[in-house]
């Protein structure tokens, strides 16, 4: 422990017998009770003085500071399921997103730069994925990891499709609002990054917070666990007690539904499994949509 740790824990009568690293922070354990500490990130205090002052608390207390140091008290995890996990987590962003809502006034071009942008990158993929279709077919044998690609390219053209289609009514929309909902994002949500003390739960990681809309914090936590966990029941969950407006439903199912663009540099065997997880999350986002969505018509015009 350096010199700067030292005489802050001195001066609060706090003895060090053991030191553990875990995740990337120290655990200073005194005996009677434990420490975290963590690099000192100014902008959090004002952050959590912040969700304070909108009768939010869910977060771990900064007991003492250095100009170089947080520390707050450990919190044990709780073993719980991970669907038991995230629909705490979910309940947790939903008071979140209510408790620090405000509308802001926007001009033509605040959207204006995403519409472009996103309109951009899905004609870059329908290229890409043209372009790669053309090599691939034209292969006298093809290895396995094409044969899959290629045999499942319709699902990628349909995301594509649904997409671009859907970009345009979403746009259609933000074009004539002259205020937005704006929220404090969390912006780093995991299963992780959920702790439980006694019966007050706690989000922790809060470093990447910012304000946004507030479909970011939902697309982040499905992209890392769509695989696991039931996100239909989730949003559902969501929406009882924090819907989402028109154009930030559309824009959640867009944005989930952009393919990644897949190259096959890697060995056979690795790009056969890159190209399984590849068709599994977009398999997923078409039974997201039409299980939440049921009036939505995955196949639309190009």
């Amino acid at each position: 422990m350096n010199k700067e740790l030292r005489e802050l824990f001195d001066q609060n009568h706090i003895v060090t017998k053991k030191i553990t690293l875990k995740n990337s922070v120290r655990i200073i354990d005194s005996g009677s009770e434990q420490f975290v500490i963590k690099r000192r990130d100014k902008s959090l205090n004002e952050l959590y003085k912040y969700l304070k002052s909108r009768s939010f608390d869910y977060f771990p207390e900064i007991l003492y500071q250095t100009n170089h140091y947080d520390v707050y008290r450990y919190i044990e995890d709780v073993d719980i399921s991970k669907e038991e996990r995230a629909e705490d987590i979910i309940k947790l962003v939903t008071l979140l997103h209510g408790k620090t809502t405000f509308y802001k006034e926007i001009d033509d071009d605040t959207y204006k730069e995403l519409y472009e942008n996103i309109i951009k990158q899905l004609d870059y993929l329908v290229n890409y994925y043209n372009d790669m279709a053309e090599i691939i077919e034209r292969e006298e044998y093809m290895t396995p990891s094409h044969y899959y690609f290629i045999r499942n390219i319709s699902k990628v053209f349909a995301s594509l499709s649904y997409c671009r289609y859907h970009v345009d009514k979403w746009y259609d929309i933000i074009e004539k609002k002259k205020r937005i909902r704006i929220v404090n994002l969390h912006n780093n949500l995991s299963l992780d990054h959920y702790l439980m003390d006694g019966d007050k739960p706690f989000l922790i990681s809060w470093r990447l917070s910012k304000r946004d809309i507030p479909i970011y914090d939902l697309i982040k936590l499905y992209r890392q666990y769509y695989k696991e966990l039931d996100f239909c029941e989730l949003l559902r969950k969501y929406e009882m007690h924090y819907p989402m407006l028109p154009e930030e439903k559309i824009l959640f199912f867009v944005l989930i539904s952009i393919p990644e663009r897949l190259d096959f540099r890697d060995s056979e065997y690795q790009m056969c499994k890159k190209v399984q997880r590849f068709y599994d999350y977009l398999s997923a986002n078409e039974k997201l949509i039409e299980d939440y969505l049921p009036k939505e018509k995955k196949s639309v015009e190009t």
